[in-house]
C-alpha cells in the first residue's frame, strides 16, 4: 500500500483526499496545511500538520497550493526520502528543490462542491528517476484510468490548451449568460447548444466543426450582433474571434 502526505487544504486537494479515501491502494498517512480551518475538514481519515517543520514519512508527497508557493513548500520536504510531486500543469520539475522530485498534475477544472468522476480523468505524471515514475503511475492509476507520461514542456503547452478550452471558453459562457439576462431569458436556453458543440468535437475536430456568422463570413450579421453589444470588451471580443475564426477559414470561402 502507498503511503501518501497531501499538502494543501485548497480545492484540488479536497478533491485527491476525496478520490485517495476510496483508493485501496492507497493511505493518506497525513494532510497538511497552514489553514487550520479549512484543514479540519481532513481529519475523518487522516491526521492533520498546520506545521510544515512536522510532516509524516511517506511514499509520495503531494504538493497541492498555489504554484507561487510551491517551491517554498517543497523545501521543508528536503530531508524526506519519497518522491516530492507538485500538482501543477504551468510549472516544471525545477519547482521542487528535494532530489526524489516528480509531477502528478489531473487535467481537470475542480470547483468547491462539484463532485468530479477522477476514473475519466487524464493524469499526467513526471520524474526524474524511473522507480519514481512507476510508484507515481501506481498511485495515479488507483484514481484513473487515464494515466499519461508527459514531461514539463509538453505539459506547460497542455495547460495553455487548457487554459483556452476551460478558462476561457467559461468566460464566454458568462457573456452568453449575461446578455440573456438582459432580455429576461434563461441561460438554460443555451445549455443544450454548449452541449451540442462539446459533443461534435468527440467525433470530429474543432476546425470542422466550426459554424456561424464568422466561419460562413456572413457580413451582416455579424455587424448586426456589434449593434446590440453594449460594452466595449465584448464588442473588442466579438471582433478579435471574429477575425480569428475568419482567417482560420479563409481558403475555404
Amino acid at each position: 500500500m502507498l503511503k501518501i502526505v497531501i499538502l494543501g487544504t485548497g480545492n484540488l486537494a479536497k478533491h485527491l483526499y476525496t478520490a485517495f479515501i476510496k483508493a485501496n491502494a492507497v493511505d493518506i498517512v497525513q494532510v497538511g496545511g497552514r489553514n487550520q480551518k479549512e484543514l479540519e475538514q481532513f481529519s475523518m481519515h487522516s491526521t492533520l500538520s498546520n506545521d510544515f517543520a512536522f510532516i509524516a514519512d511517506a511514499d509520495v508527497y503531494l504538493i497541492a497550493v498555489k504554484d507561487d508557493a510551491i517551491t517554498e513548500v517543497s523545501q521543508h520536504l528536503l530531508k524526506k526520502k519519497g518522491i516530492v510531486a507538485h500538482t501543477s500543469g504551468a510549472l516544471g520539475l525545477k519547482a521542487i528543490q528535494p532530489e526524489n522530485k516528480g509531477v502528478f498534475y489531473p487535467l481537470q477544472s475542480f470547483t468547491k462542491g462539484k463532485t468530479v468522476d477522477f476514473s475519466s480523468i487524464p493524469i499526467c505524471i513526471e520524474a526524474e528517476e524511473k522507480e519514481s515514475l512507476e510508484i507515481l503511475h501506481k498511485l495515479a492509476d488507483s484514481i484513473s484510468e487515464n494515466v499519461h507520461h508527459i514531461d514539463s514542456e509538453q505539459r506547460k503547452k497542455l495547460h495553455l490548451a487548457a487554459v483556452f478550452v476551460n478558462n476561457f471558453t467559461n468566460y464566454l459562457f458568462s457573456i452568453g449568460e449575461e446578455l440573456c439576462l438582459e432580455e429576461g431569458l434563461s441561460f438554460d436556453l443555451l445549455k443544450p447548444l454548449i452541449s451540442e458543440t462539446a459533443d461534435k468535437i468527440q467525433a470530429m475536430s474543432p476546425k470542422e466543426a466550426q459554424t456561424g456568422p464568422a466561419r460562413r463570413n456572413d457580413t451582416k450579421s455579424m455587424e448586426s450582433h456589434l449593434e446590440l453589444l453594449s460594452k466595449k470588451e465584448h464588442i473588442a471580443l466579438y471582433k478579435l474571434l471574429s477575425q480569428a475564426i475568419k482567417q482560420a477559414h479563409e481558403e475555404e470561402l
